[in-house]
């Protein structure tokens, strides 16, 4: 028997696994190649992307002419020139709703100055009338000493009289803000103005009539018994008709004329005063029925 047969196969000498280890030591060695050889690759390819995709880049922006400009500018200034229009059309509006308030502020205020006006009418007809009986009374002593309580009473009543106060603050707020340039009709403009430059004339007549009444008191303190006008008082400061046939301190003709004269200068300016106020109160009225109309406020 040969020594190869005599030694039990536990101690035989395994050669296979180093062949398989050698085939494992040879692919882990081969595979770094494989590694660095796929860099290279992926280099390549991303060239040709990239030249691929800076090749379409040129070629979707080609070399603009002209009518691309054109329409460019074209777009652009229509974005703009809309943009404007749309702004205008809204500042516009903002300015026809203003408009439209201050107008229906401007009629209230006159329809508070019809309700005055048509107060003052009446007061100054009976004012007018009283002061007219005065004079009568004044140019006649013997009527003067027969109507002692009437005498007294137009004395006190007739000189009386209501300053005008109209409602004016839309109207100032259109003649200090700027607000005129919210009228869009020169007309309606032209309309406003007119009516509220009358009451530059009825400040004068109030103004001259308070010189004239001023003149009319220095006369009738001397004619005039001051305890009688006290009895014509009441608590509530109205005054009344006296019925006892009071006199006067005296019936010298001449004192009793000049306080006729000026009780004659009042009665002119109350008639002048009457006649702007129906003028103010009928052009109150068609400057209301315009504005209604024009702004179609009805």
């Amino acid at each position: 028997m040969s020594k190869a047969e005599d030694i039990p196969p536990e101690e035989i000498p395994q050669e296979q696994p180093l062949k398989n280890e050698t085939k494992d030591e040879i692919i882990s060695a081969a595979e770094p190649v494989a590694e660095a050889e796929q860099p290279e690759t992926n280099n390549e390819n991303q060239e040709t992307e990239n030249m691929e995709v800076h090749h379409h880049t040129h070629a979707s922006h080609g070399k603009k002419n002209w009518k691309n400009y054109f329409w460019e500018f074209l777009m652009l200034f229509l974005a703009v020139f809309c943009g404007f229009l749309a702004e205008y059309q809204l500042e516009h509006k903002i300015e026809r709703d203003r408009e439209k308030q201050f107008i229906n502020s401007l009629i209230a205020d006159l329809e508070d100055d019809e309700k005055v006006l048509e107060t003052m009418t009446t007061s100054e007809e009976l004012g007018i009338a009283n002061l007219d009986t005065l004079m009568n009374l004044l140019n006649n002593a013997s009527l003067a000493k027969q109507n002692g309580d009437q005498l007294y009473y137009v004395a006190r009543m007739g000189p009386r009289y209501i300053p005008f106060a109209n409602n004016s603050r839309t109207f100032d707020q259109l003649k200090f803000s700027g607000g005129f340039r919210l009228i869009r009709y020169p007309e309606a403009s032209n309309k406003i103005m007119n009516y509220y430059n009358q009451f530059s004339l009825l400040r004068l007549l109030e103004d001259n009539y308070n010189h004239e009444f001023d003149n009319y008191k220095i006369i009738a303190a001397k004619v005039l018994d001051p305890g009688v006008l006290r009895k014509q008082e009441t608590d509530k400061g109205e005054i009344l008709r006296s019925t006892n046939n009071a006199a006067l301190r005296t019936y010298d003709t001449e004192l009793l004329k000049e306080l006729g004269f000026h009780t004659l200068q009042m009665n002119g300016s109350r008639r002048s005063k009457l006649l702007i106020l129906q003028t103010l109160k009928k052009n109150a009225a068609e400057l209301i029925n315009y504005l209604k109309q024009k702004y179609h406020l009805e």
